[in-house]
C-alpha cells in the first residue's frame, strides 16, 4: 500500500491563518520550529530519508538522517484574506506556499514546512510523502505538532508497527509492486501525464454547510423510497456528499448520446482500512502510514439523470463500503485499474468528512481560516474535509474545462434551493 505511491508521493495542504490571533512573525516562526523538533521526536520515520536497498530491492526508511526536514522561511505579497476567501483558486500562488521535495531520486526526505508571512497573515505548508503517510497520518501529525506549539502533550502517540497489517507474504508483494510501478529504481519518475494535466485544471472549493447536509441526506432517503433505490441504511455524511458530487460530474460530463449507447460513469475512492483489519494488535487508530484501498463503483449514465440520480449513485457507494467490509484489502493495487476504465467517465475521491483540519490545527493562532490541497492530480478530482463550522463538509473540485466547472456551480446552486 506504501509502494504503489513512489511513482507521483507528494501530499500537500497549506493552512492559512489572520493576522488577528498571530504575533510578530518572527516568533511565530520560532514556536512552529521548536514545535515541530519536539513532536518529530516522536514521529522518528518523518525525520529520515527513502532509500533504495538494491540488495533486496526495497525501499526502506533511514531514520539516522539528521538534516532531512528542510523548514522554510518566506514572504509573499499576497492578501491571506483574498487567498482564504477567494471561490476560485490562486493555484500558482498557492503551489508558492508549499515547500518544494525533489522526490524523484532515492535517497529523498519525506517531510518540509514552511511558514510565509502573508499580508494580514500567514500561511504554513507542509510537503510529506504519500508512501510515509495518508490524509489521516497527515493530520496527525500536524495536531501533535499544534499541541506542542501550544505547549500541550499531543492527544495520542503514533503507531509505527507495520505487524498490524497481517498480510502474508507481504515484503515481496512490496517488492513486486515497486519493480512493475518503479522499475528504474534509484531514479522514481513522477508520472509526466499527471504533470501536464494538473498545470491546466480549474479549481474550486464549496461547502455543505450543516443544514444543507441534513437536507440532502433527507433528500437522498425520500428519493430512494419513491424510486425503489435500495439504501442500506441512512446515508452517512461521506456517501451523501460523494453522491452529490459524482452525480453532478457525471451530469456535466455526459451527454445524452452517451446515455442512448448505454455507457457507464465511475466512481473511485480511498477507503482508510485501520479500524476495518480483523483484531489488530494495537490501536488501529493511531497506526502511521499509508493504510489506504481502493474502492470503484459504476452506473448506467443514463441513472445520473432525473429525481432517482442521487440516491442510485448513494447505493452504488454503499454496496462498495459493503463489500470492502467483507474483504479490507481486496482493493490495494489501485494501479492494477489504469487504462481499464475512461479517465473522461470517472471521478476520484479522496479524504473524508472525518478529516477535521479546522478542529486540530490551532498553533495558538486560532484555527485556520482555509487550508486546501495543493496537489489534485485528475480531472474530476474531489478532495473532502470536515468544513470550518465542525458539521459540514468541505468540497474542494478539480475539473479540467472551466465550462465543466460552471456546470457543476450550477448543480450546486440548484442544490441549495431545493
Amino acid at each position: 500500500m506504501e509502494a504503489l505511491w513512489l511513482p507521483f508521493p507528494v501530499l500537500q495542504h497549506v493552512l492559512f491563518y489572520d493576522a488577528a490571533g498571530l504575533t510578530p512573525f518572527d516568533s511565530d516562526v520560532d514556536s512552529l520550529r521548536s514545535s515541530l523538533g519536539a513532536t518529530l521526536a516522536t514521529f522518528a520515520p518523518l525525520t529520515g530519508r527513502l532509500v533504495h536497498l538494491e540488495d533486496t530491492g526495497d525501499v526502506a526508511i533511514a531514520c539516522s538522517a539528521s538534516d532531512a526536514v528542510k523548514f522554510v522561511e518566506a514572504e509573499c505579497d499576497a492578501d491571506v484574506r483574498r487567498l482564504a476567501g477567494d471561490e476560485a483558486h490562486d493555484l500558482r500562488t498557492f503551489e508558492q506556499l508549499v515547500p518544494e521535495l525533489d522526490m524523484s531520486k532515492l535517497p529523498t526526505s519525506v517531510l518540509a514546512v514552511q511558514s510565509t508571512r502573508l499580508q494580514g497573515g500567514l500561511a504554513v505548508g507542509v510537503t510529506l510523502h504519500h508512501g510515509v503517510a495518508d490524509g489521516k497520518s497527515f493530520w496527525m501529525f500536524v495536531e501533535a505538532s499544534a499541541s506542542a506549539c501550544r505547549g500541550e502533550a499531543p492527544a495520542a502517540t503514533p503507531c509505527f508497527d507495520r505487524s498490524v497489517i497481517k498480510w502474508p507474504g507481504g515484503e515481496e508483494i512490496a517488492r513486486s509492486v515497486l519493480r512493475k510501478y518503479a522499475p528504474n529504481l534509484p531514479e522514481v519518475s513522477e508520472l509526466d501525464l499527471l504533470v501536464e494535466e494538473r498545470k491546466r485544471f480549474t479549481r474550486r472549493t464549496f461547502t455543505v454547510d450543516a443544514q444543507q447536509l441534513e437536507r440532502l441526506k433527507q433528500r437522498i432517503t425520500r428519493d430512494g423510497e419513491v424510486h425503489g433505490k435500495t439504501l442500506h441504511r441512512p446515508p452517512s455524511s461521506f456517501v451523501a456528499v460523494t453522491a452529490m458530487a459524482w452525480t453532478f460530474f457525471a451530469r456535466c460530463k455526459t451527454t445524452a448520446a452517451d446515455e442512448d449507447a448505454g455507457g457507464d460513469v465511475f466512481l473511485f475512492f480511498f477507503a482508510d482500512v485501520r479500524e476495518r483489519l480483523d483484531d489488530p494488535p494495537v490501536d488501529a487508530g493511531y497506526y502511521f502510514g499509508t493504510c489506504l484501498t481502493g474502492c470503484l463503483a459504476r452506473l448506467p449514465a443514463r441513472d445520473v439523470q432525473g429525481d432517482g440520480a442521487l440516491a442510485a449513485a448513494a447505493s452504488a457507494i454503499q454496496e462498495e463500503i459493503l463489500e470492502l467490509a467483507e474483504d479490507p484489502l481486496a482493493g490495494w493495487n489501485f494501479m492494477s485499474l489504469a487504462g481499464k476504465i475512461p479517465s473522461d467517465r470517472v471521478m476520484n475521491v479522496s479524504g473524508s468528512p472525518g478529516s477535521r483540519p479546522y478542529g486540530v490545527a490551532d498553533f495558538g493562532w486560532g484555527k485556520p481560516r482555509r487550508t486546501e490541497p495543493i496537489r489534485m492530480n485528475h480531472d474530476g478530482q474531489v478532495a473532502l474535509v470536515r468544513a470550518a463550522d465542525g458539521h459540514g463538509v468541505q468540497v474542494s473540485v478539480s475539473l479540467l474545462q472551466s465550462a465543466h466547472m460552471e456546470a457543476f456551480k450550477s448543480q450546486m446552486r440548484l442544490l441549495e434551493l431545493k
